[in-house]
């Protein structure tokens, strides 16, 4: 099995999970993406509490890859620190934007790393990093 076949088969399986797909009862940010271009349009939900990340989720419909990139967002912030999630999102744009990144910190993301297949093509990297960048207002 070549690498681009389990990366499909990774991306499908993130996109196919709705454990994360829910309504935040007393969610502190509230932050919708859309992308007119394909359709995506995600909310995504954080309830913070003492600076960590209690709980994330999303609401709305998208394609594969953001439906798959917004899952594994959700898996690597929750529970975190603030400053912990806002690293990791540090880390994702400067992986996505092609930047070198010392191996730790793209293996600190986890199957999110995958995403970086996507960088190149303008067309799905708006798909890959659209709920990033409403992680990325939540967290300011």
């Amino acid at each position: 099995m070549g690498i681009e076949t389990v990366y499909q088969q990774t991306l499908l399986d993130y996109s196919r999970r709705t454990e994360h797909k829910h309504q935040i009862d007393g969610a502190t940010g509230i932050e919708r993406g859309h992308n007119p271009s394909c359709g995506d349009d995600l909310t995504l939900l954080i309830k913070q509490k003492d600076g960590i990340v209690e709980d994330a989720s999303f609401l709305g419909v998208g394609c594969a890859v953001s439906t798959a990139s917004t899952n594994m967002l959700i898996e690597l912030i929750k529970g975190k620190t603030v400053e912990q999630a806002r690293h990791y999102l540090e880390i994702f744009f400067n992986m996505m934007a092609g930047k070198p990144q010392p191996d730790a910190d793209l293996d600190s993301l986890g199957d999110a790393q995958i995403l970086a297949y996507f960088a190149e093509m303008p067309a799905r990297i708006k798909c890959a990093t659209l709920s990033w960048h409403s992680a990325q207002v939540l967290l300011q």
